[in-house]
């Protein structure tokens, strides 16, 4: 196993301008999805999807990991899920269903915050789970946009849309609930190290 990637303080990297930039576009991307401009909304999702992959890649690589970007990658990841699920909601692209489950799931954790910050905590690492479940979602979301019509191409992209999707929010939840465990542990470790002294 190779050494944990040191994180800085740094603000001003190659990683976190990708990040900004990922945030920056998600205003523009739910325009795009509400207006029905799907090949541009499709194209902003992909470089979208590129930028996410590349900002880790360059992280690692260039050791710019930061405890900035720790911050703004999964929070771009989540805001484009929600830009998403608004605009594919509204277009009754997807049910209301599906967008209550993944946005409650988001809100659950969102209560587990300040249980972390009381015991000296920020959020903890996105795990390996939670970025394959962003991937199949973003996968996913792209292709039920392209399903949105009546052509031979748009009843397949349909069909992979769906399978992306079901399968990226039951990862998603299974996430989620791994995220929950972890947040146990840690609190948990630090009674027992508050019992010991």
């Amino acid at each position: 196993m190779g050494e944990p990637t040191p994180v800085s303080d740094r603000v001003v990297t190659l990683p976190n301008g990708l990040s900004l930039l990922r945030l920056v576009g998600v205003p523009f991307f739910l325009w795009l999805v509400l207006t029905k401009h799907d090949p541009l909304a499709i194209t902003v999702l992909a470089v979208s999807g590129a930028t996410d992959w590349l900002d880790g890649k360059i992280a690692r690589r260039w050791n710019q990991t930061s405890r900035l970007g720790q911050l703004l990658d999964p929070s771009a990841d989540r805001l484009y899920i929600l830009a998403t699920l608004v605009g594919l909601t509204a277009r009754h692209v997807v049910p209301l269903w599906l967008t209550v489950a993944l946005v409650g799931r988001d809100l659950l954790l969102a209560v587990f915050l300040p249980v972390l910050r009381r015991h000296g905590f920020g959020p903890l690492p996105v795990h390996f789970l939670g970025k394959a479940a962003t991937f199949n979602l973003l996968f996913g979301f792209p292709l039920l946009l392209l399903g949105d019509g009546d052509s031979a191409v748009s009843h397949v992209a349909h069909a992979f849309g769906w399978a992306f999707a079901i399968w990226g929010s039951a990862l998603y939840w299974l996430a989620g609930l791994l995220y929950v465990v972890q947040v146990r542990e840690v609190v948990g470790a630090t009674h027992g190290e508050a019992t010991v002294s």
